[in-house]
């Protein structure tokens, strides 16, 4: 099995978990602000979808613009809305990173960060794909210190506990 598919199916059992967790929240709950990272529970899911799209169009050799995402807090107004639409986004990346066959393959693009001059990027598929799982699993943290504050004892996803095959031995 090739590594980060791998991956993308761990982010897709923890995602489910966690969200699992924000569907519990009222509207209010979900769109509470806290003084670190995107502010809301709302807008850092909102954040990690669109990089999501961003990084999978990145792999694709697409072109991919932060402001062309159908991913902002403008566009995704509520919860279920992000959920549904990011069954069909975890099926585009998964199928993305499915597809690669040279992981070493160049990739490169420019961005230009908020409030920063323009930079060209040049990575490898292989880090565009590292850059996918591992930018939602620090949002995911952030949001589920967030479901912390509001009571919700957001806990223990695991690579190992979502993933490796338990069996519980006779005593």
């Amino acid at each position: 099995m090739q590594p980060y598919p791998q991956m993308y199916d761990y982010l897709a059992r923890a995602r489910a978990r966690l969200f699992d967790w924000v569907r519990a929240l009222t509207p209010e709950q979900y769109a509470r602000e806290f003084p670190y990272g995107l502010r809301t529970i709302h807008a850092t899911l909102v954040h990690t979808a669109s990089a999501e799209w961003i990084y999978g169009r990145r792999l694709r050799g697409q072109p991919a613009a932060v402001a062309d995402s159908p991913y902002t807090a403008e566009k995704v107004k509520t919860f279920a809305e992000l959920e549904a639409q990011w069954r069909g986004l975890a099926d585009e990346s998964r199928a993305a990173l499915a597809a690669v066959e040279d992981w070493d393959a160049p990739v490169e693009y420019r961005m230009t960060p908020p409030n920063a001059p323009a930079v060209r990027i040049r990575t490898t598929r292989a880090g565009v794909a590292s850059q996918m799982i591992l930018h939602e699993v620090h949002h995911r943290s952030q949001v589920m210190s967030m479901l912390r504050q509001h009571g919700i004892a957001a806990q223990n996803l695991d690579f190992s506990a979502l993933m490796f095959d338990r069996q519980p031995e006779a005593s």
